[in-house]
């Protein structure tokens, strides 16, 4: 099991951003394997929104080792090509660290702001997937769909990865489901436990025998929401919490191995408090949960 953070929780102030470089450095040292962020546009329900592409660059340019996710990029709010292009960059500039987890957003007023309309997010994220999968591969792609043309079109620069960084999809429904099938290395789910894991895997399961995938070759990440013992949550948790409303260690680390057992290969933990306890936060992982970790 590899352990993510994510750096989206803490309400950032426009002055933190020598803090959240600080805390990336530092999960890197105690042994994080990833470090995370959500996108969106407009503030929201859990507080500021740096742009996770710009942010992640920086993480990377700030760290050598440890893998940067996206968690989860809203594709239809994007230019296909431009994203492309931006994925493809940050996968060469972090040396291949960088995976692009996406979903199709949730928020009426972002899509309003971008000018997408909300009905057509399925839709758009299904054909800006496949239009950035033919940019990634490298040679001349022409492609005619409902939102983008291409003709002999070239993505702006190669990835370092070989047919483009790693696609993480994340949602619980069987769109979502079907859609990882189809175009992703990972599903990427939130807030569950391993009952839930087992019933999101027979479904993957129903589905890939349809499509005919598989789906013993997706990996499973989950985002888990944990409030530490001794810190103070700063903000409603958007799902169950890991270990309990009263986590402590043995809470934790049971829960983490049932997701294990369940087939959770990586998960990341997305923690409700203000951003200078986040360093803090990341010792007691390192102190209490690693040791014992599966």
């Amino acid at each position: 099991m590899k352990l993510g953070v994510s750096l989206e929780p803490p309400q950032w102030a426009s002055q933190d951003g020598d803090l959240v470089l600080q805390t990336a450095r530092k999960a890197e040292r105690l042994g994080f394997h990833y470090l995370l962020m959500s996108g969106h546009v407009l503030e929201n329900r859990n507080g500021s929104a740096m742009d996770p592409l710009v942010m992640l660059s920086s993480v990377a340019g700030a760290t050598s080792r440890i893998g940067v996710a996206t968690s989860v990029l809203v594709v239809p709010h994007y230019n296909p090509v431009v994203l492309a292009n931006q994925a493809a960059t940050l996968d060469v500039l972090s040396n291949g660290r960088f995976v692009l987890g996406v979903g199709t957003g949730w928020n009426p007023d972002e899509f309003e702001a971008v000018g997408v309309p909300l009905r057509e997010r399925g839709a758009r994220t299904d054909e800006h997937l496949e239009v950035m999968k033919a940019l990634w591969i490298g040679t001349p792609t022409d492609y005619e769909g409902r939102f983008t043309s291409l003709r002999q079109a070239v993505g702006g620069i190669a990835p370092r990865t070989a047919g483009g960084p790693p696609v993480w999809i994340g949602g619980h429904s069987d769109a979502a489901l079907r859609r990882a099938l189809r175009f992703a290395d990972g599903w990427h789910g939130g807030g569950i436990d391993h009952r839930a894991v087992a019933e999101i895997r027979a479904r993957l399961a129903a589905l890939g025998e349809k499509i005919g995938r598989d789906p013993a070759t997706l990996r499973l990440t989950a985002v888990c929401f944990l409030t530490p013992p001794g810190f103070d949550q700063n903000r409603p948790s958007p799902g169950r919490l890991l270990g309990g409303p009263k986590p402590n260690a043995a809470s934790v680390l049971e829960e983490i191995g049932q997701l294990q057992e369940a087939g959770i290969s990586m998960c990341s933990l997305w923690m409700p408090v203000a951003g200078p306890q986040l360093a803090d936060a990341l010792d007691w992982i390192a102190q209490e949960v690693m040791p014992g970790m599966p």
